[in-house]
């Protein structure tokens, strides 16, 4: 995978430990859970999450932001079943 640059597009997943983390125009979405251990693998991965995180903040601290999004548009559409 190419490197993940938050808030680029609607299709890049990360994923770190037990994180699932998913690149949105307008966010990024962290779901699941991570035990960071005293260990080789855990400071990968505190390093990982480090790493992901500063590039949120750069993209966040670089533009323009409003106070709070929108929410989001929702569309009922037909049930195609009945």
């Amino acid at each position: 995978m190419s490197k993940f640059v938050p808030y680029q597009n609607e299709s890049d997943v990360l994923r770190i430990g037990g994180l699932s983390i998913e690149n949105r125009l307008d966010r990024v979405t962290i779901n699941g859970d991570i035990d960071l251990t005293a260990d080789q693998a855990g400071l990968a991965d505190a390093r990982a999450l480090q790493q992901l995180l500063a590039g949120v903040v750069a993209r966040l601290e670089g533009q323009p932001l409003p106070a709070k999004l929108p929410p989001a548009a929702h569309t009922i559409v037909a049930n195609p079943f009945e």
